[in-house]
């Protein structure tokens, strides 16, 4: 899995928090890490709410938006 980025704009309110659609294909198994970019333009990782719907979308979820991606922690594995 390569990383899936997103923006602040990609966002979309629900009632209490910000979340964002990242992909449909995401395996089930896989864990997933979530980077919010720092405005000197590098990342850091970031504790955000994965969600899995019943029907297999995977959303990002915040406090408010920005601009990030999310990786597979598989190249811990190399």
């Amino acid at each position: 899995m390569g990383n899936i980025t997103f923006r602040k704009e990609d966002f979309i309110k629900d009632d209490r928090r910000y979340k964002v659609e990242v992909d449909k294909g995401v395996g089930k198994g896989v864990d997933l890490i979530v980077e919010r970019e720092t405005e000197a333009g590098e990342y850091e990782v970031i504790q955000a709410e994965i969600i899995r719907s019943a029907d297999e979308r995977v959303f990002v979820a915040w406090s408010e938006p920005f601009n990030g991606r999310v990786v597979s922690d598989e190249y811990k594995k190399l």
